[in-house]
């Protein structure tokens, strides 16, 4: 894999760990005290964070496959 690949596949991780904690929080108690202009906002970031994983992984899907040396 290349590095620039390696830097993707590492992002998506990091994104969808993100968006764990965010599906959470928004499942709590903090959460359901906000106003409800802070919920939306809070709701439409993570609607673009899903769609951005869903792009990181549409790319991940599309990386050539890694190439074997065959040593006789």
């Amino acid at each position: 894999m290349q590095s620039y690949q390696q830097r993707v596949v590492d992002e998506k991780t990091e994104l969808d760990e993100k968006i764990g904690a965010l599906t959470d929080f928004t499942e709590g108690r903090i959460f359901s005290s906000l106003n409800s202009v802070e919920q939306s906002r809070l709701l439409i970031q993570l609607h673009h964070m899903d769609c951005y994983s869903v792009i990181l992984g549409q790319r991940i899907a599309a990386f050539p496959p890694p190439t074997q040396t065959i040593v006789p």
